[in-house]
């Protein structure tokens, strides 16, 4: 054994080597963001405000024969619209020349990365927020129910977590009732927080199901695709919580088909590098962008509505 002796008086001594390699703090799952549509045609010297109109559909008649000696009945389309007003976003962070010059690290290079990491989680979280002013709300009031709310605000509290039963009645519910068309191939999206997807791989008839379609999706930890739904997991807090009902006992979840979320954009969120003051001396760096999110159909109408929100009061 020996004890290390010092031959000046300051310095580093014991350890001065300083690793290539920067380690960086990793972010939660940014999903939502993929499923936004974007308003085509919308830019800058466009205005504040997308007005987007919307038609809804004809009733189908009780009796559609008509008599030779009567004209054809005429019906009416009721039109409305809705609107997204943009907004700007945006975050910054500062640093010194003289540190950017002394520091082993790249110091430019770490923000810009901070930044690029910053905006998804803030943007994921803006986008999750359209899709949960959804009018349908899914509550798990036990392994075998599920209330529906279509309010937009969910007046009781979930005692379950997700499992298939709900999947299944979420699913009869956005095909049967509200007749909302699936995302794309046929399916419906779902977005689940970690802890919604563990109930649903706890649940007997996940393996029951995949006993023979995919075997290997226990021990992968994937879930895939459910009646129809297919579903995403997300870690991200902020944009769906783990931590709802009683006990915290439900991950929240959005189920949703096609036209849901649209995303009007005058500027893309990008990363800018500002003007140095002080003579060169202080820098910093900014991500901005004008944008908004917003949910086509705000009501609970059969037709319209397209979302279903897994949630608690």
């Amino acid at each position: 054994m020996f004890t290390w002796t010092y031959d000046a008086p300051s310095g580093t001594y014991k350890s001065h080597f300083v690793s290539e390699k920067l380690r960086e703090a990793s972010i939660a799952q940014t999903v939502f963001m993929r499923f936004v549509e974007t308003e085509s045609g919308y830019g800058k010297r466009a205005g504040e405000t997308v007005t987007i109109p919307r038609a809804s559909n004809l009733t189908e008649p009780t009796q559609p024969r008509i008599n030779e000696s009567t004209g054809i009945p005429i019906d009416k389309i009721s039109l409305s619209t809705t609107s997204v007003t943009v907004k700007e976003f945006g975050r910054g962070v500062e640093f010194t020349n003289i540190l950017r010059d002394l520091s082993k690290v790249e110091i430019p290079e770490v923000h810009r990365r901070a930044l690029q990491k910053q905006m998804k989680l803030s943007l994921d979280t803006a986008a999750a927020a359209a899709f949960k002013v959804a009018k349908v709300c899914g509550i798990p009031t036990g392994v075998a129910e599920l209330t529906w709310d279509t309010d937009g605000t969910p007046s009781t509290a979930a005692v379950s977590n997700v499992n298939f039963y709900h999947l299944e009645q979420i699913r009869d519910y956005l095909y049967g009732t509200l007749f909302a068309e699936p995302f794309a191939d046929g399916d419906y999206i779902g977005i689940f927080h970690t802890k919604a997807c563990r109930g649903i791989k706890q649940d007997p008839k996940f393996e029951e199901w995949n006993k023979y379609t995919n075997r290997e999706a226990k021990m992968s930890g994937e879930i895939g695709r459910i009646e129809g739904i297919r579903i995403i997991e997300t870690n991200h807090s902020n944009a769906l919580s783990g931590t709802k009902g009683t006990g915290s006992v439900l991950g929240e979840g959005i189920v949703f088909g096609a036209n849901a979320v649209t995303m009007a954009v005058a500027e893309d969120p990008e990363l800018r590098m500002a003007q140095p003051s002080d003579f060169g001396r202080k820098l910093a760096i900014a991500w901005y962008g004008v944008l908004e999110f917003g949910i086509i159909w705000d009501t609970a109408n059969a037709g319209e509505a397209s979302i279903v929100r897994v949630t608690s009061a």
